[in-house]
């Protein structure tokens, strides 16, 4: 597992021992930002919210290619120390805030702050319908614009709805076992 590209390009990620998380391949990611950086244009400034972090791997990612700043979130100790550890190792710590919470809890709590995201990463686990319940909480949120990019990444065979409140999916890709879905407040439908 490694930084993709910008300024920590190449660089390794800690990872917490165990079989837990299922880290995003490089090859998913790599297809993931390509297809950010389309939407974006480029990170330079951008606060992103990476939910269900893991690693910390998509939310490094957003700050090595110029995000500004990266909540990550997630409800292992465990994996927010490793999140820590990697923000350290790259330099980024000063750049990356880490909650300790359940998504939907952490959601209320930045919400408290008041500052939206122009993208947020979801990485859940697969089929236990994280997914659903993080679209349906972030629809209503003023942590999401009109201009917030959500992306969610599921199984393949992993069902998810096309609409959320205004949170419309505008475009769904398939890599493998793995499939990447994106959502913006009233977009239209182009893959299902």
């Amino acid at each position: 597992m490694r930084v993709i590209s910008g300024t920590a390009r190449g660089r390794r990620l800690s990872a917490p021992p165990g079989e837990r998380l299922r880290p995003t391949a490089d090859r998913v990611k790599e297809a993931l930002f390509s297809i950010l950086g389309s939407l974006l244009g480029n990170f330079d400034g951008i606060r992103t919210l990476d939910i269900f972090a893991g690693t910390g791997s998509l939310g490094i990612e957003a700050l090595s290619r110029g995000g500004c700043e990266t909540v990550f979130v997630d409800n292992h100790r465990e994996s927010a120390a490793t999140v820590r550890k990697n923000l350290e190792a790259l330099g980024f710590a000063g750049r990356g805030t880490v909650l300790v919470k359940d998504a939907t809890a952490a959601i209320g709590t930045l919400e408290k702050a008041g500052r939206p995201f122009r993208l947020v990463l979801l990485d859940p686990p697969y089929r236990l319908g994280m997914t659903e319940r993080v679209l349906e909480r972030l629809a209503c949120s003023p942590l999401v614009t009109d201009e917030t990019i959500i992306t969610a990444e599921t199984a393949d065979d992993e069902e998810i709805g096309t609409e959320f409140g205004p949170l419309r999916m505008f475009d769904r890709r398939v890599y493998g076992d793995t499939a990447l879905s994106f959502f913006r407040k009233g977009a239209s439908i182009d893959h299902a």
